[in-house]
């Protein structure tokens, strides 16, 4: 179901328990249209996330390790300034549509006491988090500021007078009263008073419309109604295996029951946490990728010049058999010739046309011809090199794509610096201090035996994972030439399941997670080379075993470990 007015209704249920009358400690943005707001209550710190993110408006507690970036956007400041320290007063929905209002309390620059609100409004791409002074209504700043000619209706920058968005009107499930609903079920089906309650997505009204068909009765709409006071999720799946989630569980919908959690906030983090995850990721990469795909087409241009540059070398005979029939026939070039025809000794005495440069002699014009054939011939070895480069900076972009792809949101800094380090990206002018790589920094994942296995994230952790973290004795894995994670099995004698567990991890950590058949390398780490000046996470190793294996991401991911 969507992010509706019912389910935030219930789950506000269990995030006023946890954060009103906390004081409000950090506040910061990690990501374009995402607050995390830092809370301290009864010795206690939550996470309060708030995202206006068009695709999944959203607000919960997270236990999610989110980084806090180095330069605060000016909203941010803004928060800091009028909010930081604050306590937390109440937490108010506007009827059951989806607008939230945080309270707060807090003193200004005076000691004055100021009453202020955060207004949360997740109404997809118009979703924004506003600041305003709750005596006056005047909005202090917001999240997104809007240009008067793309919103007509309000105006939302600062200074201007808050005004709620337009609101459709409806009935409200909660305080509608038993002659109300008998006066509205009197003219309507049961399908048209369906369409009126407010606060439903289509899921909810389907069911909703499955109680009524049943029954319609004031009796009945209040069963379905009351659900929403409760505070428990549940997790469930379409038949295309789409994930949907729920405060309540729906008995008129086709779907299959996945999961329940009696924590309404841990199932709701644990619900994004793919989706957000692939979302921030893909706000901070958005120049990584750029510059990966400008990178990657130059190389391809560049990998087909050249081949047609080492196809016309290794053909190149003919500049040769030119030179050696004019040496040949000097005497029948005249002057201001500029093409002649002669006998072709290599080809049956066949005619072969010969072009000529009038500016030059005739024994000049072979003499070019010869100078030709020798420049092509010596240049092959150096094409050679230069297509082999070539594909390696290609394999090395693909590498660094693969590393985004299976990316946490704090794994980007790294391959920023990384592409920075090559000279692909430009150095900002302040000097910024690599963090140190950890083997907190890596995916971590125990098999079926107990074992435990290290997986590198991008190029910088797969170089440190296989040279400096690695017991050379460990065995390490890798997809058999693929772009993928670098992945140590900590064990030297590992048992035929261990292999097949530790190659499925391989596997699924590169570019071919998706295939039916990946095969995977193994070998003892003391056998993986780095080559002199190559770049980061490129490798070479001897003596290799192989492995077939198909990657199953719920298989991989149950054995993943915080």
């Amino acid at each position: 179901m969507a992010y509706d007015g019912l389910f935030i209704h219930s789950l506000l249920g269990n995030v006023r328990k946890l954060l009103v009358g906390g004081r409000l400690s950090k506040i910061y943005q990690p990501f374009e249209h995402d607050l995390i707001l830092i809370f301290r209550k009864e010795r206690k710190n939550r996470q309060l996330l708030i995202s206006a993110n068009a695709q999944y408006p959203r607000f919960y507690i997270t236990d999610q390790s989110i980084n806090n970036p180095d330069k605060a956007p000016t909203f941010v400041m803004v928060l800091r300034k009028y909010l930081e320290g604050s306590i937390l007063q109440s937490i108010k929905q506007v009827g059951v549509d989806r607008i939230i209002n945080f309270y707060f309390s807090n003193r200004n620059e005076l000691g004055d006491q100021v009453q202020l609100v955060l207004s949360v409004e997740l109404m997809g791409k118009h979703s924004n988090v506003i600041l305003y002074n709750q005596t006056s209504g005047r909005i202090i700043d917001l999240l997104k500021r809007i240009n008067p000619e793309e919103n007509r209706v309000r105006l939302l920058l600062p200074k201007a007078k808050y005004v709620l968005p337009p609101l459709n009107p409806g009935i409200n499930g909660f305080e509608i009263t038993s002659a109300e609903f008998k006066a509205e079920i009197n003219k309507i089906a049961p399908a048209e008073f369906v369409q009126k309650v407010n606060g439903l997505d289509r899921d909810d009204r389907n069911e909703l419309l499955g109680y009524l068909t049943d029954d319609y009765s004031y009796s009945s709409f209040m069963t379905f109604i009351s659900q929403f006071d409760k505070s428990r999720a549940y997790i469930l799946t379409t038949k295309n295996n789409k994930r949907k989630i729920f405060p309540y569980l729906p008995y008129h919908l086709d779907l299959l029951k996945e999961t329940t959690d009696d924590d309404f906030n841990h199932a709701l983090d644990e619900f994004y946490r793919c989706q957000s995850n692939h979302d921030w990721v893909r706000q901070k990469s958005t120049q990584v990728e750029r510059i990966i795909k400008n990178e990657q087409k130059k190389l391809t241009k560049k990998i087909v010049k050249l081949r047609k540059q080492l196809e016309l070398a290794e053909n190149s005979e003919g500049y040769r058999i030119r030179g050696e029939i004019l040496n040949a026939n000097l005497a029948q070039v005249k002057p201001g010739m500029t093409k002649i025809k002669l006998p072709n000794y290599y080809d049956n005495n066949n005619l072969i046309s010969i072009t000529l440069d009038v500016a030059l002699s005739p024994a000049r014009n072979a003499q070019k011809y010869f100078t030709r054939y020798k420049k092509m011939r010596d240049s092959i070895k150096h094409v050679k090199e230069q297509i082999q480069i070539a594909q390696n900076n290609l394999l090395y972009f693909d590498s660094v794509q693969t590393a985004i792809d299976n990316a946490e949101p704090q794994d980007i800094d790294q391959i920023i610096d990384e592409l920075t380090s090559q000279g692909y990206i430009k150095p900002i002018s302040t000097k910024k201090r690599r963090k140190k790589i950890i083997e907190q920094s890596l995916n971590k994942f125990k098999l079926s035996s107990g074992k435990l296995v290290l997986v590198g994230k991008n190029n910088y952790q797969n170089d440190w994972l296989t040279f400096k973290k690695a017991n050379k004795q460990d065995i390490w894995f890798h997809v058999k030439n693929i772009p993928g994670s670098h992945v140590i099995l900590q064990d030297s004698q590992p048992s035929e399941t261990d292999i097949i567990e530790t190659a499925e991890i391989a596997a699924y950590f590169s570019k071919a997670k998706n295939s039916a058949h990946v095969q995977v390398d193994f070998v003892k780490d003391q056998r993986v080379k780095k080559p002199n000046g190559a770049k980061p996470g490129f490798v070479i190793y001897t003596g290799q075993n192989s492995i077939e294996v198909t990657p199953q991401k719920d298989r991989v991911l149950s054995k993943r470990i915080d």
